[in-house]
């Protein structure tokens, strides 16, 4: 359903994180997820999302933040600049996204994607950003 998108999307994003968590031997993935940001990140849809990810703990250090406060942190670990790099909206968003999405329904929508050739591709294919060097 088109209202599962940004689910779909965001758990496919936490499966393609662990497959690199995996790969660099970390203890867990770290989102920049704030509560009531995007329609993804309500109580609910976040516990949808964490089951995608059972293999490692997800890490939100955000999740209370506002805007605001997001940015400075951002600016004072380096992260800032590449945050506000103009990008091509995703023109998959649906005019209504669902808030609270039910786990079965997105377990359903998703046996109709090839899940593992997806992580397994992206994985390998994408860009690891080390932000650990700078830290005031």
């Amino acid at each position: 359903p088109e209202r599962l998108t940004c689910i779909l999307c965001k758990r496919m994003m936490y499966r393609i994180a662990q497959e690199i968590a995996h790969k660099e031997k970390a203890e867990g993935i770290v989102t920049g997820e704030s509560i009531g940001e995007q329609a993804s990140q309500t109580l609910w849809n976040l516990k949808v999302l964490n089951e995608a990810a059972r293999q490692y703990p997800v890490y939100r250090p955000l999740i209370g933040f506002d805007k605001v406060e997001t940015e400075k942190i951002a600016k004072r670990i380096g992260t800032y600049e590449i945050s506000i790099q103009k990008a091509k909206g995703c023109e998959a968003v649906p005019k209504k996204p669902a808030t609270k999405a039910s786990l079965k329904m997105v377990l359903e929508a998703e046996k109709a994607l090839d899940i593992e050739t997806i992580v397994k591709r992206s994985a390998r294919n994408a860009k690891i950003l080390d932000v650990t060097k700078k830290r005031t």
